[in-house]
């Protein structure tokens, strides 16, 4: 049985509510899993729009079923659309939506601006779950999907639980009720979600469409000052382990999480039921204890097999991930990216038949295993278990013949088991068969008296009521008459139906009696009627069809004005050459806010012209507690302000603002939605997009709302994680790690080669940009035609001569004085790693 330790929250036991159990659901056998091991509600894709384009997706004519069986059962059923959405995909969308609406689903998980707009012009009432791809990370995040009609918020996965209190507590100052989601379970992603555009720079496939090349489990060498940094065999610098909330369960509950969310639409069922049951269990263990404690709350302690069966059903290692605040040090331990499962220890010696070791876990003939001599990514060792002998201290585990090599082990191999086959059997006949396994509980009250049909009333969970009267009167008994005991013991017979009688309430007048037979045909009327209740699906308001015409902006005759460029910049070197040019607007990012104000002051005394304007760039991520960097940014009183998240558009909303890449504009709807309630300049096009998607934007909307980015170093993975903290230091946070972000310079080389440049920001988050620069040169005239005319030049390490060399080509390409093809040519020469067109190529598709 599980333990309670320290006190978790001084919020007394009775204003606690449990949670929602969410679990995964990639294909049938998931769901049914999930239903039949405690879940309170599944997500799943269908196949489209969803961002595990991978998984064995549900398809729309799966939905009357899948609802019908979730909802007969009393579980929840939410669909993931929580991918952007393209301008010339919105009419297919909208009768998707239409199918997934009239299906009755209980809510659509999203991460597209435009496609909460879209849902609600739909529905009035159907449910919005605003995706962790929406990277919420405070209140106001909260406050902006409160705004878009949504009914729930999943966090950002980096949020701790002190973040979740303080960001409870300010939505209670300002009256906002709105239940936070949280994941709780499963494999994380080091970079935040929807932030994420590794996949999109190296290869055309953007993980915000679904489609992550996981380069996060690569292997990666550390470079500092030039020079490769030994770390001897933690090769695998961007791999967190996994997340387990098991040990801080309480804490979450404490902290009034509305919804445990355990990740994973592309594992096996094996995984969904086991996990599934694990923190079904728990959470039944922490609701037994609330509701007996008379003092606060008590910190949940996993057991054993708790830990065991968490890292058998799938485990890179497991952690509590940023719930308990950061500690680079622990998060990514670096050594593998791969499941492993539980360590039973190092080899001891080497025999003929076999290994020994002193055991940390239990193992037993059957089970597989893994030797890691700290080179996973080459051909490991491994094999079925064929004996285990206990010698004293350690244990000789053999193998079958020709399962091993034992000639390529050695001494101080790590052993991991893999597979536990008994396990495995268990946890499948948790799902196996038609008849339910897991039943919610109803209460029954009943009435009657001599003379009078006796009558039975059922409750479930759902709200639903079922009432059932007897075909006969009741009449005086002068033995057996139905007793409180007896009613009880006939009305439980629920063993082949989804419930089981939790509380039977008898208001039955005197001492009455009726046949057995009578009282089983009402118990299997109130059945039937509780079962055919909860199979009709939810009806939702849906408007007529041609909502979306509506939404769309309406055209503008666009501006008559030549194009220009805009440069970006990252010191004031790079400044200083881009001034001497003919560019007129520069965006400043500093990894220290603080020096905008004397590098705003440099700029007005130094600039070429006074047509010249300077805009500055706050950090990508901000938290609670961080506005104290948003006042630094402001301080600069810089011309204008690069907007990237939900805080910045609150914080400067009076002042000139254009909004960023990170804003994820990929369709009319979401730049028309900035447009009206923001008041943005300009927009970032988002950087999933490619020329014929970029045209189709350029075309449904008033093509001067955007800039285009140009040519970049495409910033991939935006971190929480610190690797200076984590491989050049020992300290876990900013407080203790020396800071060497600030005296090193730092490339992490792939497996190709390329150095990709590492840099952080004032919050000690981490981006890591793309080692090769990248330019859509090749198609600057098809987006001038289509009508842009701002055009982004984006610098990162280069010197100031490749500045104004740059900007000077660029320059020439959009006065007609250069084509596309010289300029590609030209940055090759310029640029000792050459260039890339990037995913704007369409055949990158």
């Amino acid at each position: 049985m599980p333990s309670f330790q320290t006190p978790a929250s001084t919020q007394p036991a009775s204003a606690i509510a449990l949670p929602e159990l969410l679990a995964p659901a990639g294909n049938w056998d998931c769901a049914k899993a999930a239903v039949e091991n405690g879940a309170d509600a599944i997500y799943f894709g269908l196949d489209r729009f969803n961002a595990r384009m991978r998984a064995n997706n549900f398809t729309e004519a799966d939905l009357p079923e899948l609802m019908a069986f979730l909802h007969r059962r009393g579980v929840k059923g939410y669909i993931t659309l929580n991918t952007l959405i393209f301008t010339a995909e919105l009419p297919e969308i909208e009768q998707y939506l239409r199918t997934v609406i009239a299906a009755g689903v209980d809510a659509a998980i999203v991460q597209d601006i435009g496609l909460c707009r879209l849902i609600r012009a739909l529905s009035p009432d159907f449910p919005i779950h605003a995706s962790t791809q929406m990277t919420v990370t405070s209140a106001a995040g909260v406050a902006f999907a409160q705004g878009l009609g949504c009914q729930l918020v999943v966090l950002a996965r980096e949020t701790s639980i002190k973040e979740i209190n303080r960001i409870q507590q300010q939505l209670s100052d300002r009256a906002i009720a709105m239940p936070l989601e949280v994941f709780v379970h499963g494999a994380l992603c080091v970079a935040y979600s929807g932030q994420c555009l590794t996949s999109e720079a190296l290869g055309g496939r953007s993980a915000n469409r679904g489609e992550c090349a996981q380069a996060c489990r690569m292997t990666y060498d550390l470079i500092a000052d030039g020079q490769p940094v030994d770390v001897g065999d933690r090769q695998y610098l961007l791999s967190p382990q996994d997340l387990s909330g098991l040990p801080v369960l309480t804490d979450l509950i404490a902290a009034g999480v509305s919804c445990l969310k355990i990740e994973g639409r592309l594992k096996a069922p094996e995984y969904v039921a086991n996990v599934t049951q694990v923190y079904r269990r728990a959470l039944d263990q922490v609701a037994a204890q609330l509701a007996i404690a008379t003092a606060t709350p008590q910190r949940y302690v996993p057991t054993d097999d708790e830990r065991y069966r968490l890292e058998m059903a799938f485990s890179r290692g497991l952690y509590t991930g940023w719930f308990e605040g950061i500690d680079n040090q622990a998060l990514v331990h670096a050594r593998f990216g791969k499941k492993r499962g539980v360590l039973l220890g190092q080899v001891k010696s080497i025999k003929p038949d076999g290994i020994t070791l002193e055991l940390q876990a239990p193992v037993k003939p059957g089970d597989g295993v893994v030797f890691d001599n700290g080179h996973p990514a080459a051909k490991e060792e491994g094999g079925r278990v064929y004996g285990v002998q206990r010698q004293g201290r350690t244990t000789l585990l053999t193998f079958g013949r020709r399962d091993v090599n034992l000639n390529r082990l050695n001494v101080g191999d790590y052993v991991w088991k893999t597979s536990d086959p008994e396990l495995d059997k268990t946890v499948r006949q948790s799902y196996a068969g038609e008849t339910p396994q897991f039943q919610q509980p109803i209460t029954v009250e009943i009435y009657g008296a001599v003379d009078e049909p006796l009558t039975a009333i059922a409750r479930d969970p759902q709200g639903h009521i079922a009432q059932a009267e007897s075909a006969m009167p009741l009449v005086s008994a002068h033995s057996q008459p139905l007793t409180t005991d007896k009613l009880t013991q006939q009305f439980s017979r629920l063993g082949n139906t989804p419930f089981r009688l939790d509380a039977l309430t008898n208001h039955v007048e005197g001492d009455v009696m009726l046949p057995v037979s009578e009282l089983n045909r009402l118990r299997r009327s109130l059945v039937e009627s509780l079962e055919t209740q909860r199979s009709r699906p939810r009806i939702w308001q849906l408007a007529e069809p041609a909502q979306l015409p509506t939404l769309l902006p309406e055209p503008e005759q666009p501006p008559t004005r030549q194009p220009e460029l805009i440069a970006l910049v990252r010191n004031q070197a790079q400044l200083a050459a881009a001034i001497a040019t003919e560019v007129s607007t520069f965006y400043c990012e500093l990894e220290n806010p603080a020096a905008y104000k004397d590098l705003v002051e440099w700029f007005r005394h130094n600039r070429r012209t006074e047509a010249q304007t300077i805009w500055v760039a706050p950090p990508r991520i901000t938290k609670p507690l961080e506005n104290y960097i948003l006042e630094q940014v402001a301080r600069s009183q810089a011309d204008g302000y690069l907007i990237r998240n939900y805080d910045h558009l609150a914080w400067f909303r009076d002042l000139p603002c254009i909004g960023d890449f990170s804003l994820n504009v990929a369709n009319p709807l979401t730049a028309a939605y900035f447009k009206a309630q923001y008041g943005l300049e300009r927009l970032t096009a988002s950087y999933d997009l490619n020329i014929d998607q970029l045209e189709s934007l350029l075309q449904g909307s008033p093509a001067h709302w955007y800039e285009i980015t140009l040519h970049q170093h495409m910033p991939m993975f935006h971190m929480e994680h610190c690797v200076f903290c984590a491989f050049l230091s020992d300290g876990k946070d900013f407080r203790d790690c020396g800071r060497p972000c600030e005296t090193q310079t730092v490339t992490l080389r792939d497996r190709t080669g390329t150095e990709h440049v590492l840099q952080a920001d004032a919050g000690c988050r981490n981006t890591l940009y793309n080692g090769v620069a990248q330019t859509g040169a090749e198609y600057a005239q098809r987006l001038i035609t289509a009508g842009a005319r701002q055009f982004r030049i984006e610098f990162l390490n280069e010197s100031p001569q490749q500045v104004s060399q740059t900007l000077r080509h660029y320059q020439q390409l959009l006065s007609g004085e250069l084509s596309g093809a010289k300029l590609w040519k030209k940055l090759q020469l310029q640029s000792k790693l050459g260039v890339t067109r990037g995913p704007m190529d369409k055949d990158q598709r």
